[in-house]
């Protein structure tokens, strides 16, 4: 006959389950923003790179795309976002600042996108 496994068994193995747990969000989830670059495309041509770890102050950019629209692109260090724009709906401007790569910015009438992109210096956290 085979004697049950213990509680002692079982509470060890748990801990370690969330001992392994842990430590894998952190490895996986510590991201700083060293190494993130903005990309800023109008008309589906690359404009800007901008290394948003090396910035110390802030400062904007204007661009105007072949439909006349203006858009002005503020810089910060570990930040960006579209500051003002000529398009009526001004969706890009109320999405506000973006720090990670998890939604671009888009002006559709003005034809610009701004994505972040990790430079690759550390682990992604998202696989895709």
């Amino acid at each position: 006959m085979k004697k049950p496994l213990s509680n002692r068994f079982w509470l060890t193995l748990l801990a370690a389950a969330l001992i392994l747990c842990a430590v894998a969000a952190v490895f996986l989830f510590s991201r700083t923003a060293s190494g993130t670059v903005a990309v800023i495309t109008l008309d589906g041509e690359t404009v800007e790179e901008i290394d948003l770890s090396a910035v110390s102050e802030s400062y904007t950019l204007t661009f105007t795309g072949k439909s006349g629209i203006t858009d002005v692109v503020e810089v910060s260090p570990g930040k960006i976002r579209v500051k003002e724009a000529d398009c009526p709906d001004q969706i890009c401007v109320h999405q506000g600042w973006i720090e990670t790569g998890v939604a671009p910015i888009v002006c559709l009438p003005n034809a610009l996108v701004i994505q972040i992109q990790d430079s690759g210096d550390g682990p992604d956290a998202v696989v895709g």
